[in-house]
């Protein structure tokens, strides 16, 4: 199958203290599992699912569907697309760096899906400012952004010439280990003895090696492919019509002088209240091209306003409640 181009799939800016750094965010990853589309095997047109009555057995039509939470065991709560809507959060189009932590300070269980960011406008000598920071200082940031009318909490990452997005799992989507058939962890407790961990230790030794992701391959996938690119060859490819993928639009930022928006931020930019009396003088400044690389300060979130109303298709806030996470009907 032909590579695809980078797309960008969120325009914004990372921002911490009252810097601002507009960047694009590219996806890292692709899903290389197989993806077996339903057609219609007599035209060859997709076929979607139907909105089945699971009680029933039958289709019933959209304007009969609502969406609820179930609070107790049995017991739903009915929520309207307004109520919903209005639940969302504001689209800032920021990353918003809150704290920065050490490099190793947060579990791998938490990590959740990388995305590649990179510098737009002129934006390039002030990314490559903070990665290089983050670098000589063996921290990451830990941010939030929303994509798509959901908020994600956020590693900002250096990683070789860029700096990765990763986004993480919430800590209320981590389960505990409670309740788990695990060992002791003392280990002598558990039965193990010395020699058999030293026994242990030299059978890791001698299969220990450097990680390289190309040894590892998707055996499903490769065969599954060798198969479709036989078939295909014999002349037992059929066309289908494509459906035409819809791109969001997103906004980009402007930028001011770096330097003097680094010494206000260490003056007493901590906190956003004393950053946005800052963030006003700031934009009255103008836009000289001096060749510095410039920024524009956080109050210019003036576009966030817009309330993402027409996502009435996304899930449902959880309901407020010190118990054990719901699902959704």
């Amino acid at each position: 199958m032909p590579a695809s181009s980078p797309r960008v799939l969120w325009k914004g800016a990372i921002s911490f203290g009252l810097v601002h750094i507009p960047v694009a965010l590219y996806s890292a990853t692709q899903d290389g599992s197989i993806d077996f589309d339903w057609l219609d095997k007599r035209s060859m047109d997709h076929v979607g699912y139907k909105r089945i009555n699971k009680k029933t057995g039958k289709e019933i039509a959209r304007e009969n569907i609502v969406r609820g939470v179930e609070w107790e065991d049995g017991q739903y709560v009915v929520l309207t697309d307004k109520e919903i809507a209005d639940a969302y959060p504001r689209t800032l189009q920021t990353i918003e760096i809150e704290r920065f932590v050490p490099a190793d300070g947060i579990p791998f269980i938490h990590l959740d899906r990388p995305y590649y960011t990179a510098p737009i406008q002129r934006g390039a000598k002030v990314y490559a400012l903070l990665r290089e920071a983050l670098v000589r200082s063996g921290r990451i940031g830990v941010a939030r952004v929303v994509i798509q009318t959901k908020e994600h909490l956020a590693a900002l990452v250096p990683a070789g010439p860029g700096l990765v997005l990763n986004l993480l799992r919430w800590g209320a989507d981590i389960r505990s280990w409670e309740g788990l058939p695990l060992p002791d962890a003392d280990a002598r407790k558990a039965g193990v003895n010395d020699r058999e961990l030293k026994m242990a230790e030299q059978l890791i030794d001698d299969m220990s090696g450097e990680w390289n992701p190309e040894e590892y391959e998707d055996r499903f996938r490769d065969r599954i492919m060798a198969l479709v690119e036989r078939k295909a060859e014999a002349g037992q490819a059929q066309d289908v019509a494509k459906l035409e993928p819809q791109e969001q639009a997103s906004s980009g930022a402007k930028i001011l002088d770096l330097t003097e928006l680094l010494q206000r931020s260490l003056r007493g930019g901590k906190g956003r209240a004393a950053a946005k009396g800052d963030d006003d003088e700031a934009a009255d400044e103008g836009d000289e091209d001096d060749g510095n690389t410039r920024t524009k300060a956080a109050a210019g979130k003036r576009a966030a306003a817009k309330a993402p109303a027409k996502r009435a298709a996304a899930k449902s806030a959880p309901a407020r409640k010190t118990a054990p996470r719901r699902k959704a009907a």
